[in-house]
């Protein structure tokens, strides 16, 4: 009888032993995990994971430093929910560019670029909701620069632009979504200049003419049916087209 309460008796501290020890490890890595996030190094600079919250205890953002740089990935979120991160920041080391991506609050990706330094630069996209693409644009020290292609949903091209200086400046053109072409203007500084065209829906040319600092600007040339007409013959005729689908 002795020997079996003797048993019992060491198994019951064994037990307690484990328990101990299992506390002990948990608490101590808890210290360990606390003293590495929100850190500073010994100048001073922060280092290693950081993790802020808003005063309701959600999630504002995660990343981390480097000697007071950030570096790699950082996820900021909206102060309603911490499911999803509303911003990617990726850092570069040694560069003052970084890759930015905006998102809706379920996740879905809406916009992607590069920033430098406080301006964007290079080439951004912009996305429908199911992430195909739905534009595309290019910027120059913040502002567009280069090529900016529209796309229908499906993928099709919408329009193409040219951009100097953040204005228009180049040939611009517009198309249906079946990808028929149906305008072809040039601008300049932000306004049509020089040869516009439009055309019907099936492609065939509607009028032309030549624009100058945003005014038609003398003879303009309309077709029907593939034939040039007068200005009074189009506006008869368009007269005549409106009457007959009022009847």
């Amino acid at each position: 009888m002795y020997l079996c309460f003797k048993m019992i008796y060491m198994l019951r501290i064994k037990k307690f032993g484990f328990i101990l020890i299992f506390f002990v490890f948990y608490f101590a890595s808890e210290n360990s995990n606390s003293q590495s996030i929100n850190s500073f190094n010994a100048a001073n600079q922060r280092t290693g994971i950081w993790k802020k919250y808003y005063s309701n205890n959600k999630i504002r953002y995660v990343g981390q430093f480097e000697n007071g740089k950030e570096i790699g990935v950082f996820k900021f979120y909206d102060m309603s929910s911490s499911d999803h991160p509303v911003i990617k920041k990726t850092f570069f080391k040694d560069s003052d560019s970084l890759f930015v991506q905006f998102y809706s609050l379920d996740g879905i990706i809406k916009t992607e670029g590069i920033m430098r330094g406080r301006k964007r630069g290079g080439n951004w996209k912009y996305f429908y909701k199911n992430g195909t693409v739905m534009s595309e644009e290019n910027y120059t020290n913040g502002s567009l620069n280069g090529e900016q292609v529209i796309f229908y949903p499906d993928g099709q091209v919408t329009e193409l632009a040219l951009y100097k200086d953040g204005l228009l400046d180049g040939v611009t053109t517009k198309y249906s979504s079946k990808g028929v072409l149906i305008e072809k203007v040039c601008y300049r500084k932000g306004e049509p200049n020089g040869l516009a065209k439009y055309f019907e829906l099936n492609g065939d040319l509607k009028e032309t003419g030549y624009y100058k600092d945003g005014k038609r600007e003398g003879k303009w040339e309309y077709y029907m049916d593939g034939e040039v007409v007068t200005d009074d013959e189009k506006k008869k005729n368009k007269a005549t087209f409106t009457k007959e689908k009022e009847n």
